[in-house]
């Protein structure tokens, strides 16, 4: 009898001892059962796994790139900046027992001495409605996001306070007696800039004319709703990005900033004239 010669290409390459004849699919190396990964199609070695999960990209949670893409000037710092200043200030109205919404609502006679209640009360809300809270900032999240990416941070900005300062003006002029929180002044100004825009640049949104007119509508409708302020906003935000559209060009520039300078200094001089108007009522 004759021996029968051992082919070391069918025993494991980690296990010499164990014989295979099972090849791994990626390299070609004989493993064992032990060593074996299953694949789609046939096994892979230990080696040929480690490599493909080395060079496998994660996939990173979506908080951690959006934070990633804001620290790196691709994301809408503004947006996300304006909804955590404004959800950390309603928990604090929660757990000061209405001392803070006093503090920082829009009441007219206010006006003359503390004017700023004008822009604080953007970011207040209702203690005793959720729903007032989180619709704003739903809102803000859908279309800020969008207008921010048309304008950038510091337009955005602009048109946000102006017209959140645009819906008190406006609350002043019709309705001076009536004390007032939230941000939907400055939401209505985006959603008219952003329908401005969209109609300056060729397109055309139905849908969204529609969402403003049936939301005017239910302010003028449901008691509570300051529909005053979402007019105010509405009509400033329109007109700031009017300004923006026209003045988009880069040798617009200055023209562009004093433009956006005249509709805040028209913005206090109708302050100005409305709170004499406001004292002839009251007298």
């Amino acid at each position: 009898m004759s021996e029968v010669p051992v082919n070391s290409d069918n025993y494991c390459y980690r296990h010499p001892d164990r014989q295979s004849y099972i090849l791994c699919q990626r390299c070609g190396r004989t493993v064992c059962a032990q060593c074996q990964t299953q694949a789609s199609v046939g096994v892979h070695c230990p080696e040929c796994v480690r490599e493909a999960r080395q060079s496998t990209a994660r996939t990173k949670p979506a908080l951690i790139t959006a934070i990633n893409r804001a620290r790196t000037g691709g994301g809408p710092v503004v947006t996300y900046s304006l909804i955590a200043v404004t959800t950390l200030v309603y928990l604090l109205q929660l757990v000061t027992d209405g001392f803070l919404t006093s503090a920082l609502l829009y009441w007219a006679p206010y006006t003359e001495t503390q004017p700023w209640r004008m822009l604080t009360s953007v970011f207040v809300h209702s203690d005793n409605s959720f729903l007032h809270f989180a619709f704003n900032m739903y809102s803000l999240l859908i279309f800020g996001r969008l207008v921010e990416q048309m304008l950038g941070r510091g337009r955005f900005a602009a048109l946000y306070l102006l017209s959140g300062l645009g819906g008190s003006v406006a609350v002043l002029l019709i309705s001076p007696t009536t004390p007032v929180v939230g941000a939907s002044g400055a939401i209505f100004g985006l959603l008219g800039a952003y329908f401005v825009i969209q109609r300056g640049l060729g397109g055309t949104n139905v849908q969204l004319l529609v969402v403003l007119g049936l939301n005017l509508v239910i302010g003028f409708i449901v008691p509570g709703i300051a529909w005053q302020a979402h007019l105010g906003g509405l009509i400033v935000g329109a007109l700031t990005a009017v300004i923006y559209l026209k003045t988009r060009h880069r040798n617009k520039k200055n023209t562009q900033l004093l433009l956006v300078w005249s509709v805040l200094g028209g913005l206090i001089l109708i302050t100005v004239v409305g709170v004499a108007l406001m004292y002839q009522r009251l007298a």
